[in-house]
């Protein structure tokens, strides 16, 4: 549904706003401009994780800024990776002269976390941590009123509100980062 470009800047959004969530790395918002650091000291987990914590730590001078638009450029190809591995998507499969894109290995699992966002919000009730960050970057993509049954802005602005400061930070930063791109078509 999205530009290839807006895609990968939301994905970029969303492994950092995980990697957030698990305290593995973090935002010095005092700085200006904001920049992340790596909290831990040792660089484990799955080989996406890998990569992005590996970069963090051997360039921590950069701000988020830059980490957004370096990540976006593979993102899309790292997380479908991750998610063939996981078995959370089937592999692409190549017919004659087409190649089908990976799809869903279960669609209940796929479209879980969207039920889970439209529920909260025909609920007003909000969502977990993890779900609220997908409910902002949905926003900042600018895809939120294709994707959720109704679309509340004093209903989003309240549920991430309730985020730490630092990960409404990283929202924000992929809202305008979105935007720059759309504007210079990028």
């Amino acid at each position: 549904m999205l530009h290839s470009r807006l895609t990968g800047l939301a994905l970029a959004g969303g492994v950092l706003g995980e990697l957030m969530l698990a305290e593995r790395v973090a935002l010095d918002i005092a700085s200006n401009p904001e920049r992340l650091y790596a909290t831990a000291g040792e660089i484990a987990g799955d080989p996406l994780t890998r990569a992005v914590l590996g970069h963090i730590v051997a360039e921590p001078h950069h701000p988020i800024s830059t980490w957004l638009l370096f990540f976006a450029r593979t993102l899309y190809a790292d997380v479908t990776a991750r998610m063939i591995a996981a078995k959370l998507l089937k592999p692409p499969v190549r017919h004659l002269l087409k190649q089908q894109p990976p799809a869903p290995a279960d669609m209940n699992r796929a479209a879980w976390p969207l039920a889970r966002l439209n529920l909260a919000i025909q609920r007003r009730k909000a969502p977990v941590d993890r779900d609220c960050v997908l409910l902002g970057l949905l926003v900042a993509a600018g895809c939120a009123q294709r994707v959720l049954s109704e679309h509340d802005p004093r209903f989003v602005s309240a549920t991430t509100a309730t985020l730490p400061m630092p990960v409404r930070s990283l929202i924000t930063q992929t809202k305008v980062a979105v935007g720059q791109a759309v504007i210079s078509r990028r």
